[in-house]
């Protein structure tokens, strides 16, 4: 558990501090577009209403309070699931990004009213019209990691915790 909470601390000071050093300290917001090292990584301004690439986005204040409680709903739900189950360290790893990434998105939600997005990359003849931030990659690997390193039928997803008493008791 204590993985699982040191983890959602760090991304969720990462994401927050990122975003005042981009968005805040090199002026972003007014400037709208840093050329980094074109076209690999651009900072690009945009203000996500909405979830993933945009979607459902529009300036209905149903939708941003939407977000935030199903935000906190699904953070509370995975958080209550580390606690029950004690997952392995990768597990818990894994619910620390997803947790910390999402409650960053959410204080951008409560206090600018959209998520602030400012990395953009692009690569090899591609251009990638969409912004994204670092709670965005935490939630997105925190999700893949929970999917990788849980269930399989053993309690903690796998060889990296060691067995309880009682099972270490019952072998030969």
């Amino acid at each position: 558990m204590r993985t699982a909470a040191l983890t959602a601390i760090v991304t969720f000071v990462l994401d927050q501090v990122s975003k005042l050093a981009v968005v805040q300290g090199l002026n972003l917001i007014e400037r709208g577009v840093i050329e980094v090292v074109p076209p690999f990584l651009v900072f690009r301004m945009a203000w996500n209403r909405g979830i993933n690439f945009g979607l459902l986005a529009n300036d209905a204040d149903l939708v941003r309070w939407g977000l935030v409680v199903v935000s906190l709903a699904i953070s509370a739900w995975v958080w209550v699931w580390v606690r029950r189950e004690n997952p392995g360290r990768w597990a818990q790893i894994s619910a620390g990004l997803l947790v910390g990434g999402a409650l960053g998105n959410v204080i951008d939600r409560v206090i600018y009213g959209a998520v602030a997005d400012f990395l953009n990359m692009s690569c090899c003849g591609v251009e990638n019209p969409y912004a994204f931030n670092v709670a965005d990659i935490a939630i997105f690997a925190g999700a893949a990691g929970l999917v990788l390193f849980t269930g399989g039928g053993t309690k903690g997803g796998g060889k990296d915790k060691p067995p309880s008493r009682a099972a270490r008791r019952k072998t030969p």
